[in-house]
């Protein structure tokens, strides 16, 4: 299934497609105070649409990290559940489910379809019964848990009103990409006291959690500077309308790299990396009065 961007730009409900979008909003800032102030960057309608994506990922991140992944076999019935509806509301257009229609009318709006949704889907499953990944599998993983929500925003940013003289997709996506790795790998040490404690998963291969050293910690931070890096040169050719929002959670990565690199291996199981609130407000008023300049 695909779907072309531009072709339909709601449904035939223009007030519950406002609830549905509105309902996607609340997700979002109930979720992640620091990505909803990053999200007030972002030019309208391309604000609503980003919401819209990530509320819907924050649903399924729930089924397979939050309490219904004690059961895996029901979180399991539940997550093909909440695809078939996904894929059902982009194929129709409507969904009794607020977060998925919401979803839906980003991508029908704005050209996405199952090449980047059924990945994701297939990642998040993987969360219910891997505990381990070689290489290859947390390619395969990274590249469905975040590399096509990175994808799925690109879309997004390149349906926005001013974005006609801005790059192709193609050109694009390699940079939306190695964003979303950088942040989902920037999670998995945030994170490693949780998964391994909690859920039991080890994301990075060989990692021994018991004899982490520095040096292991500073070559995977290396991996995710490289793709950080990599990742602004993207970031400056964005259409204004996203660029400010998407350089200010760059930044905020960025800055959780440096506090990651200068925190002991030993206390990252023990204590999740933060930036202070003050250096959050000072990203974004950073992004908002000087990055987005062209």
């Amino acid at each position: 299934m695909s779907v072309r961007a531009g072709t339909i730009a709601g449904s035939a409900d223009p007030l519950y497609d406002r609830v549905a979008q509105r309902s996607a909003g609340v997700v979002i800032s109930g979720y992640s105070t620091s990505f909803s102030w990053a999200c007030r960057l972002l030019a309208e309608p391309v604000r609503t649409q980003v919401r819209s994506i990530y509320a819907l990922v924050r649903v399924a991140d729930e089924l397979v990290d939050g309490p219904t992944s004690a059961d895996p076999a029901r979180a399991a019935v539940l997550l093909d559940a909440l695809e078939a509806q996904t894929l059902d509301a982009v194929r129709t257009g409507h969904s009794t489910n607020l977060l998925v229609h919401a979803f839906a009318l980003t991508a029908r709006s704005c050209g996405i379809g199952a090449d980047l949704i059924a990945p994701f889907f297939a990642s998040m499953r993987t969360d219910l019964s891997v505990t381990g990944h070689d290489e290859q599998s947390l390619r395969e993983y990274v590249y469905g848990s975040a590399e096509v929500v990175g994808l799925m925003c690109l879309r997004a940013f390149l349906a926005a009103p001013d974005a006609a003289r801005a790059p192709s997709y193609s050109h694009l996506a390699p940079g939306a990409k190695r964003l979303g790795a950088a942040f989902q790998k920037v999670n998995f040490l945030r994170d490693l006291g949780a998964d391994v404690d909690l859920r039991g998963r080890i994301y990075f291969p060989d990692l021994d959690v018991d004899h982490f050293t520095d040096a292991h910690r500073d070559a995977l931070l290396d991996e995710i500077d490289a793709d950080l890096d990599a990742a602004a040169v993207a970031i400056a050719r964005l259409p204004r309308s996203s660029r400010r929002a998407v350089r200010a959670a760059h930044d905020l990565f960025a800055a959780l790299s440096k506090r990651l690199r200068a925190t002991p291996a030993t206390q990252l199981r023990r204590s999740r990396v933060r930036v202070p609130a003050m250096g959050k407000g000072w990203i974004l008023v950073h992004a908002y009065a000087v990055r987005g300049r062209s």
